[in-house]
């Protein structure tokens, strides 16, 4: 346990957090950027580490905007002002020295060296080499607005004891939100967009529900089985269905225990079992969406059942969609500049869904552009008709980056 750790964010802490904090993010309820906190930093830091030092530091509101959600609807998002994002990451430094040690390897989200690619990989060489199993597809309601910050600060203080630091997560946590103009206190939750919200999660979540899959459910069951979570988002694979029955109905119980809910809708248990030419096909086979992708059994080009992904249809519909809306809203642009977005939009695609076995949405994706450029050019109001004839010479000069398989995963 870890008693003494608020001395430790001195001026050079502070440096070092403001170096790797995002100077071009959304700003907070005060309105100002990184780049004017950065016109006098000096003077900034030395400021911020006296009334941390005196404890007359106060949290501002965090200014709370929505964005789209994967499912549908809007999530909230609370975005702190940039010098509650300084103190946010001197602690997320301070805490992940001592966290990243508890942690297990099965946890990918907001972590050094790891990510999304690293769990995906993970997931398909665990599946394959158990030949497929029975996947717990789980989903909590609303996990960050469901935090509860008594049980959080008591789940802290089995590692970090330390009066300063713990005062500092709650002013955080009790700052409140502003919205048009009015102020909440909401009683429970983390806000979304908060440096610290990340790692808050994982060590909630680590005592929740990754410690006692490792000390009390994998001893009892009778075949293998793995954990794999992203942030908030995870499953459970086990060899044997009696196993992942009995893993199903005490989740709930276990959550509930924390004061969270499983998604009665999106909580489901599936057979995913490498198929057999001799067995028919069984109800509840299937597949199943992680992280943007959709796994499911398939032939390799030599003819073995292998595990392949490929974008999930509704990330590969919100892509298109907001490809269309992009090439609609900004067609009065000069070309040099809407060739520049939208080949920075599709490298980003790519670099994330550019894995092994997903090229064909790839070229979807890059064809739908095209469609959806020469469209949009072809309506900026002026007489002059702009077809495919003319998009062509366009692409000589100012080609659209083609898909490419990135990991090899």
């Amino acid at each position: 346990m870890f008693t003494s750790l608020a001395h430790l964010i001195d001026l050079e802490l502070l440096r070092e957090a403001y170096r790797v904090t995002r100077k071009d993010g959304a700003v907070g309820a005060d309105s100002q950027t990184g780049e004017q906190y950065g016109e006098r930093l000096e003077e900034n830091l030395k400021n911020l580490h006296e009334r941390l030092r005196t404890r007359t530091y106060r949290a501002t509101p965090v200014r709370r905007v929505y964005i789209p959600k994967a499912g549908g609807g809007k999530r909230p998002i609370g975005i702190p002002t940039f010098e509650d994002k300084i103190v946010q990451r001197a602690v997320v430094l301070l805490l992940s020295a001592i966290y990243e040690r508890d942690f297990y390897d099965f946890s990918y989200g907001f972590r050094p060296r790891k990510g999304a690619h690293q769990a995906l990989r993970d997931l398909r060489e665990g599946c394959m080499t158990m030949g497929g199993g029975w996947v717990v597809d789980a989903d909590i309601r609303g996990f960050f607005d469901s935090v509860n910050h008594a049980v959080l600060r008591d789940i802290l203080r089995h590692r970090v004891n330390d009066g300063g630091i713990l005062r500092l997560i709650g002013k955080w946590l009790q700052a409140g939100v502003l919205e048009s103009g009015e102020l909440l206190h909401p009683e429970m939750g983390t806000p979304q967009g908060g440096v610290i919200s990340p790692l808050l999660a994982n060590i909630y979540l680590h005592t929740v529900l990754d410690e006692w899959f490792v000390r009390e459910v994998q001893p009892r069951l009778e075949g293998k089985s793995f954990l794999i979570r992203y942030a908030d988002d995870f499953l459970l694979v086990c060899q044997r269905e009696r196993d992942a029955q009995r893993v199903l109905a005490v989740l709930a119980k276990r959550l509930a225990k924390y004061g969270l809910t499983l998604h009665p809708d999106k909580t489901r248990l599936i057979r995913f079992q490498k198929p057999h030419e001799e067995e028919p096909r069984r109800d509840g086979d299937g597949t199943f969406e992680f992280l943007g992708f959709t796994h499911h059994w398939a032939r390799s080009l030599r003819g073995y059942w292998v595990i392949k992904r490929r974008t999930a249809r509704k990330a590969l519909h919100r892509s298109l969609q907001a490809l269309q809306a992009w090439c609609k809203e900004n067609r009065h642009l000069p070309l040099p500049e809407q060739h520049r977005m939208l080949s920075r939009k599709l490298r980003g695609y790519y670099a994330y869904y550019g894995i092994r076995g997903n090229y064909k949405a790839l070229y979807l994706l890059y064809r739908f552009t095209q469609r959806a450029w020469v469209k949009w050019l072809n309506r900026r109001g002026s007489k002059k008709h702009f077809g495919w004839k003319a998009f062509a010479a366009l692409e000589s000069r100012l080609p659209l980056p083609t898909p490419s398989i990135i990991h090899q995963l």
